[in-house]
């Protein structure tokens, strides 16, 4: 797998030129209002149904967590698929989770799981990102496995779910932030079908950074939990921290704490940059005849994007309690309920996100990609954090009220062998130790997890094989996934939008999941 970089698409243009360029005029005259207004136009329409959720936060787990060692152990097979670990029972009869999710299973009478999702391209992260990011079940016409990992993908791209639910939905009320938002760490966001696709680029998510930087060489686990797969298993010498000897310098994403968002080196005061907007009204003959002649519409998107960047700024710097980024308004306890590391801030933050009005929140959280050092890893690091702070994010949101309204969805893009296999059955890590088994990519089924925002809770939907290798009971694809948030949301089946050429395209292109509903 590629190493992850930070993809410039994520960043808004904030430096001096284009503050001024959004700060001032627009090439079409197209005002904050307009932003709101063309987004709302389609809002409305008669194929719309009761919504359910007003939000959605989607907690990806980027890498593909193991079915095995999460939602669906096998205990009565034999080791080499079981694994090392056994399982604790839920609060649901016959059903039982890893022994090292006990939180959850003491709440799985408040959330659904579905067992048997199912990839129908492979078991390649490229591949199987863009398939569950887009709802579909079949990469673009021409494309390829490597294009789409290479982030190459030409105009025909399908848009990612939540693009459409932008362009479905627009943003909650004049929260004056983007519909659509994705945290916590910008150079850990690099995945293919994120993007708008057909729709074009005003329909993009927006990615922010908020996590600090993170030195680790392969790192994947939950900070200040950081694993890689180079990690010494024996060597106290070479344990990760600031000494000398250490493997690699931990120091900067020790600190739990998120700073704030960073639009650009050059401050500009609010009322600045609302007063130059005041400069486009000489200008609005002249914006008229440039959208006249913009006859494939590629300025007005583009000034359209620039709107929505001035609103995350204006946003972004709000006072105190008004910033939904600022988590030094959140008490010690309640961070501490969250966890205080990068999993858990991200889960308050994408709380605050959603109460300020964000239509969709993702989180990303990086490092189930455990092809070796699997069962030491997982067990100290991975899932107690993501047991820890779910929990917390769940319990949180039920007692604000806002569980009913928020439609919690988390899965990884596949799941893991059922046979356990290091990628590297002969390889050694920086200590020259040998890696200890994993679990390889497997797209043919895993588990994803349901709560709140019209969700049936307490249901286990799908059974798997001996192994947990294959669905021996129906199984869902990501298009269906896509299809039961859009459902939630009150996105109806009839929905369309059209591209650049005018050419109409259906949003749905699975069913619902109707055991969930």
């Amino acid at each position: 797998m590629p190493a992850p970089c930070c993809n410039p698409r994520d960043h808004f243009p904030v430096g001096r030129r284009e503050l001024l360029k959004l700060g001032s005029l627009s090439l079409v005259g197209t005002r904050l209002s307009d932003v709101l207004r063309l987004q709302a136009d389609a809002v409305e329409t008669p194929s719309d149904l009761p919504a359910t959720a007003k939000s959605i936060v989607f907690v990806y787990q980027s890498g593909g967590p193991s079915q095995h060692e999460t939602f669906d152990p096998k205990p009565d097979a034999p080791d080499t698929i079981r694994g090392e670990y056994g399982t604790c029972q839920t609060r649901l009869p016959g059903i039982q989770f890893c022994e090292y999710l006990p939180r959850l299973a003491a709440r799985a009478d408040r959330f659904s799981i579905v067992r048997t999702m199912r990839q129908h391209y492979n078991s390649c992260h490229g591949g199987c990102n863009y398939l569950l990011h887009t709802g579909t079940t079949e990469l673009p016409r021409g494309e390829t496995n490597a294009s789409i990992t290479r982030n190459q993908i030409g105009g025909h791209a399908w848009p990612s779910i939540g693009s459409m639910i932008a362009y479905s939905k627009g943003p909650r009320g004049d929260s004056g932030l983007p519909p659509v938002i994705e945290i916590p760490r910008l150079n850990r966001m690099n995945y293919p079908g994120r993007e708008g696709g057909l729709l074009g680029p005003r329909y993009d998510r927006v990615g922010i950074d908020l996590a600090a930087p993170c030195h680790a060489p392969d790192g994947g686990g939950s900070c200040p939990n950081c694993y890689s797969h180079d990690d010494p298993n024996l060597d106290p010498e070479r344990r990760p921290g600031p000494g000398p000897h250490a493997w690699w310098d931990n120091t900067s994403c020790r600190e739990p704490g998120f700073h704030l968002p960073n639009p650009g080196d050059v401050a500009i005061p609010s009322d600045v940059l609302r007063q130059r907007n005041g400069l486009r009204k000489t200008l609005e003959g002249l914006g008229r005849r440039i959208d006249a002649a913009d006859r494939s519409g590629q300025l007005a998107k583009w000034d359209l994007f620039r709107g929505q960047a001035l609103q995350f700024i204006l946003a972004s710097r709000r006072p105190g309690k008004q910033n939904p980024f600022d988590l030094a308004q959140e008490s010690p306890a309640m961070r501490d309920r969250y966890g205080r590391e990068e999993w858990g801030q991200a889960f308050l933050a994408a709380r605050r996100l959603v109460e300020a009005g964000v239509r969709m929140v993702q989180v990303t959280l990086r490092g189930w990609d455990t092809h070796q050092n699997a069962f030491r890893d997982l067990k100290a690091k991975a899932l107690p954090s993501l047991d820890y702070c779910i929990s917390g994010f769940l319990d949180d949101l039920e007692e604000r009220g806002l569980l009913d309204e928020t439609l919690v969805v988390m899965c990884g893009e596949m799941g893991r062998t059922p046979k356990v296999q290091p990628i590297s059955p002969n390889g050694k890590n920086a200590s020259g130790e040998r890696f200890t088994p994993g679990r390889d990519h497997w797209g043919h089924v895993f588990p994803c997890l349901f709560a709140g925002g019209g969700i049936q809770p307490g249901r286990v939907l799908g059974q798997t094989d001996y192994a947990a290798g294959a669905p021996a009971t129906e199984a869902y694809t990501p298009s269906d996934l896509a299809a039961t948030i859009f459902h939630c949301l009150g996105i109806g089946p009839d929905r369309e939008f059209q591209d650049d050429a005018g050419r109409p395209y259906r949003i749905y292109r699975g069913r619902p999941i109707a055991g969930l509903l």
